[in-house]
């Protein structure tokens, strides 16, 4: 009876190993990356062997599965109610994700907008020459990025890349395959070239000292930020891309069609939400308090 055939639309799944998989691996990632900062468990610092066993064995469980859901999707197991459900739990995903960028950014913005505010604060100690160095905005002996040449470009990139990515969309819509096709091979080509430019620009930070410098001793608390909010920026673009090249992949082996691709439309609004993101990490972080 266990196998039999439901007689209501939701779709009940096989008992699966990942979940409890995922645990234990993520588990033993986030002791690896204590390990490897800053020793434990016999493990000497900088020791990174364990970080990247519970790395992969998190890759593993996700791409199992993710093919599972894949495969059930294949075999009609989602039905109109399941795919609402599938839905609803993207659009949490998301307005998840929106919160996890608010806190960054309000991070930013209380530094930013008091910072006058500090001088106020009485002399304790070295907290004084902290104090001191976020009196002005930017703080003492930060030099920042010309948001008009690679914040720019990098702009530029993404808004690109949304027009390709609800190009190939439509075009999977109306039957179009190769539009589709097309259209998902620029996406994934822009999300890379973004990473390019991001990964020079950090470069270049970091080569000629920007945030991080004997005169901005007492200021690290803004690179800390900028690279938190633009890192896991960075971050999300190439889980995006990673999202939308599995996409394409199962797009050339025929997996998708014009009425059932939820897949890739999860992965249009990931990738829609991206560029807001960084449209707010442009206006705010490199030009308006840059």
């Amino acid at each position: 009876m266990a196998h039999a055939a439901p007689h209501h639309d939701y779709h009940l799944v096989d008992p699966s190993p990942y979940p409890l998989i995922s645990s234990i691996t993520v588990t033993v990632m986030m002791i690896g990356a204590v390990a490897w900062m800053k020793g434990l468990f016999g493990i000497e610092e900088g020791n990174a062997i364990l970080f990247f066993a519970g790395l992969a064995g998190t890759l593993y469980a996700m791409g199992a599965w993710w093919w599972d859901v894949i495969r059930e999707g294949q075999k009609g197991d989602h039905t109109p109610v399941v795919s609402i459900g599938l839905r609803y739990g993207m659009t949490l995903f998301i307005a998840s994700e929106i919160m996890f960028f608010a806190a960054f950014f309000w991070m930013f913005f209380e530094m930013a907008l008091f910072n006058e505010a500090r001088t106020h604060i009485p002399e304790i100690s070295s907290w004084a020459e902290t104090a001191a160095a976020w009196s002005t905005w930017p703080p003492r002996g930060i030099e920042t990025l010309d948001p008009w040449q690679l914040p720019l470009l990098n702009t530029v990139i993404l808004l690109l890349s949304g027009t390709t990515v609800t190009w190939a969309h439509h075009a999977l819509q109306v039957g179009d395959r190769s539009g589709a096709r097309l259209g998902l091979i620029i996406t994934v080509a822009l999300g890379i070239l973004f990473t390019g430019v991001q990964i020079y620009e950090y470069e270049h930070i970091l080569h000629d000292n920007l945030f991080f410098n004997e005169e901005a001793s007492s200021s690290g608390l803004y690179g800390s930020v900028f690279f938190m909010a633009t890192g896991f920026h960075g971050f999300h673009v190439l889980v995006g891309t990673i999202f939308l090249a599995v996409c394409l992949i199962r797009l050339m082996a025929g997996q998708m069609r014009p009425e059932k691709h939820f897949g890739f439309e999860a992965a249009a609004w990931y990738w829609h939400f991206v560029d807001v993101v960084w449209l707010f990490l442009f206006a705010f972080v490199y030009v308006t308090f840059g």
